[in-house]
C-alpha cells in the first residue's frame, strides 16, 4: 500500500503558521514511507474564500522548501484538488445516503435553531439540536419541499453506543454517539460542509493517513461513521499536538503575529523556520535541535511525536535563526543577505520621496527610517496615550484599526488612511489630535517622521498588523468582557461609550 497524505487548508485569510507546521509533518511522514504528499483546497466556504489568499498558500509554502506531488496548481491522478470544483461530486454523495436512509432534510429555521440551544442551555445538554426533523415521513418532506422550505442535510448519528478509534499518537479512543449532533452534511445554498467534503476527497484522493491537529478529535468520530456507512475503509488518524502562545492557550492571531509572512519580512531564514517548527511537536534521539528537513525524514518515528500542545517559542526561534545565520552564510555574503531582505532597490525607490526634504544629513536618514527596517520598536506610554485617552481606550481604538483594515482587506496607504478617519468617528475623538499621534507612535515608536499612510504602504501588511499587536499589548491589552462589549458596540458602529 502507498503511503499518501495531505495537507487541505482554507484559502480564508492569511497562511496561518499552523499551515506548515501540519504540512511539514504529512510530508515528513510521506516521505519517510516513500509515499505521496498532496495539496487540496478547502475553499467550501464561498464567503470568506479569495482565489489572492490561495496564491499565498502556496507562497507561504513554496518560501519554506515544502513542495507537494498533487495539487490544483500541478494536478494529479485524483484531481480537481479545489473543492469548489467538486460540488457535484459531494450532492452524489450525498444523495446516496438520502437514499439509504442514512442521512435526511432537515427543516430547522434560524429561529428554531436559536431556541433549541437556550433550552439545551438551560438543560445543560451538549448539542442545541433536537432532532426534531429527523423522522418525518415521505410525505411530510414533500409538502415541505412544494412550500418552498429551506433545507439542509444532516447525518443520522447513532442514539446510542460509541465511537471507538485507534489514534496512532494517543492510542485508543471512545466517544458516546450520544455526545455527537446530527451533523450538517450539505448547506441550504447547496454547498457541502467541510465534514463531507473532507472525507469523500480522503477517500477519493486515497489518502491513507489523515495527519491533522488536536483541534480536530471533535469532529473524528463523525468523519469514522460516514466512511463507516458510505462502506468505506477508514484511514489511520494521527492527532498532532496543537500549538500554543506563551499563555498556554490555542495560539491566536488576535494576540500575536501569525502569518507565516510576519516571520519572512521581519527577517528569519526558511530553514530555521522549518526546523524550528518541527520541534513544535517532534523530538529527535538525542534531543537534537539543530537538523535539516532530510534528517528528520530519514529518522521519523510516530513514537516520538508529542503529545500534549506544543509552545510557539519565540526566543527558541530567534536562536535557532541565529545558529543557521551563523553557520550557513559565509561573512562574505551576508550583506547581500540583509540587502535582499529590507534594503532592496524597489523598497528604496519608494522610500526615497519620503525623505528627501526630512533629512539634513545622511547620518539622520536611520534615525527617521529606523522604525521600517527593525521587528520591534521601542514604545512610549505617553505618545500611545495622546491628551486624556487611557491605556485601555488607547488599546481598544487600536483593536478597531485591525477590524476595519481586516473588513476592507486593504492594508495599504488608503486602507489605512480610511480606518483611521472610521477610527476618529466610531470612537467620537479627533482624527488630528488623538487618532493620528496614537497610530504614529504605534507604528514608529516616535512623534514625528515620514508621512505615516506613506510608510504603512512600505512597511506591509504583516509587521503593521504586529506592530498594533505589540502596541495593544504593551498598553495592557484588553478584558475578555471588555473584548466582547467592545466587539458588541463596533457592529453597531458607535463606540463612544468607551471614551467616557
Amino acid at each position: 500500500m502507498e503511503v499518501r497524505t495531505r495537507i487541505a487548508p482554507s484559502p480564508t485569510g492569511d497562511p496561518h503558521v499552523g499551515t506548515p507546521y501540519m504540512a511539514l509533518f504529512n510530508l515528513i511522514f510521506a516521505r519517510h514511507h516513500g509515499g505521496k504528499f498532496l495539496l487540496r483546497i478547502e475553499d467550501t466556504d464561498q464567503s470568506r474564500s479569495h482565489p489572492d489568499y490561495e496564491q499565498n498558500i502556496y507562497a507561504a509554502l513554496q518560501w519554506l522548501g515544502i513542495h507537494w506531488d498533487e495539487g490544483p496548481d500541478i494536478g494529479g491522478p485524483y484531481g480537481p484538488y479545489r473543492q469548489s470544483e467538486r460540488t457535484e461530486i459531494y450532492r452524489e454523495y450525498c444523495q446516496k445516503l438520502l437514499d439509504e436512509g442514512k442521512a435526511y432534510k432537515c427543516f430547522a429555521t434560524a429561529e428554531e435553531l436559536k431556541e433549541m440551544r437556550e433550552v439545551s442551555a438551560k438543560m445543560g445538554r451538549r448539542s442545541g439540536y433536537d432532532r426534531r426533523y429527523r423522522n418525518l415521513t415521505p410525505e411530510e418532506v414533500e409538502k415541505r419541499l412544494k412550500n418552498g422550505e429551506s433545507y439542509t442535510v444532516r447525518l443520522k448519528v447513532p442514539l446510542t453506543g460509541e465511537c471507538v478509534y485507534e489514534d496512532m499518537i494517543k492510542g485508543r479512543i471512545s466517544v458516546p454517539w450520544s455526545d455527537i449532533d446530527d451533523q450538517i452534511l450539505l448547506k441550504s445554498d447547496g454547498f457541502p460542509t467541510y465534514h463531507l467534503a473532507n472525507v469523500v476527497d480522503d477517500h477519493l484522493m486515497k489518502i491513507t493517513h489523515v495527519i491533522r491537529g488536536d483541534e480536530w478529535m471533535s469532529s473524528t468520530p463523525k468523519h469514522i461513521l460516514l466512511y463507516d456507512v458510505f462502506g468505506w475503509e477508514r484511514p489511520k488518524f494521527m492527532h498532532m499536538p496543537l500549538l500554543l502562545g506563551a499563555d498556554g492557550k490555542k495560539l491566536s492571531k488576535r494576540k500575536k503575529p501569525t502569518s507565516v509572512f510576519y516571520y519572512k519580512e521581519s527577517g528569519y531564514l526558511p530553514e530555521a523556520f522549518v526546523n524550528f517548527m518541527t520541534l513544535m511537536g517532534y523530538s529527535m534521539p538525542g534531543d537534537k535541535e539543530i537538523y535539516t528537513l532530510d534528517e528528520i525524514i530519514k529518522d521519523f518515528s510516530v513514537e516520538r511525536t508529542g503529545v500534549s500542545g506544543a509552545f510557539f517559542d519565540v526566543l527558541k526561534l530567534d536562536w535557532i535563526n541565529q545558529h543557521y545565520l551563523i553557520n550557513s552564510i559565509p561573512e562574505n555574503q551576508l550583506w547581500d543577505k540583509i540587502k535582499e531582505w529590507g534594503f532592496s532597490d524597489e523598497k528604496m525607490a519608494k522610500l526615497m520621496p519620503l525623505v528627501h526634504t526630512r533629512i539634513k544629513t545622511f547620518g539622520e536618514f536611520m534615525e527617521l527610517c529606523g522604525f521600517l527596517f527593525v521587528a520591534h520598536i521601542g514604545l512610549n506610554a505617553e505618545l500611545l496615550c495622546p491628551k486624556s485617552n487611557t491605556p485601555e481606550q488607547s488599546a481598544m481604538m487600536l483593536q478597531g484599526m485591525i477590524w476595519s483594515m481586516e473588513q476592507s482587506a486593504d492594508w495599504g496607504r488608503e486602507g489605512f488612511h480610511s480606518a483611521s478617519r472610521e477610527i476618529a468617528e466610531i470612537f467620537g475623538v479627533n482624527h488630528k489630535k488623538i487618532v493620528m499621534p496614537l497610530l504614529f507612535a504605534a507604528i514608529t515608536g516616535k512623534h514625528h517622521g515620514p508621512p505615516l499612510f506613506d510608510s504603512v504602504g512600505i512597511l506591509g501588511k504583516d509587521l503593521t498588523r504586529a506592530r498594533i499587536l505589540q502596541a495593544i499589548e504593551f498598553l495592557g491589552g484588553i478584558s475578555n468582557k471588555k473584548m466582547s462589549q467592545l466587539t458588541k458596540s463596533w457592529s453597531a458602529k458607535d463606540c463612544k461609550e468607551f471614551m467616557g
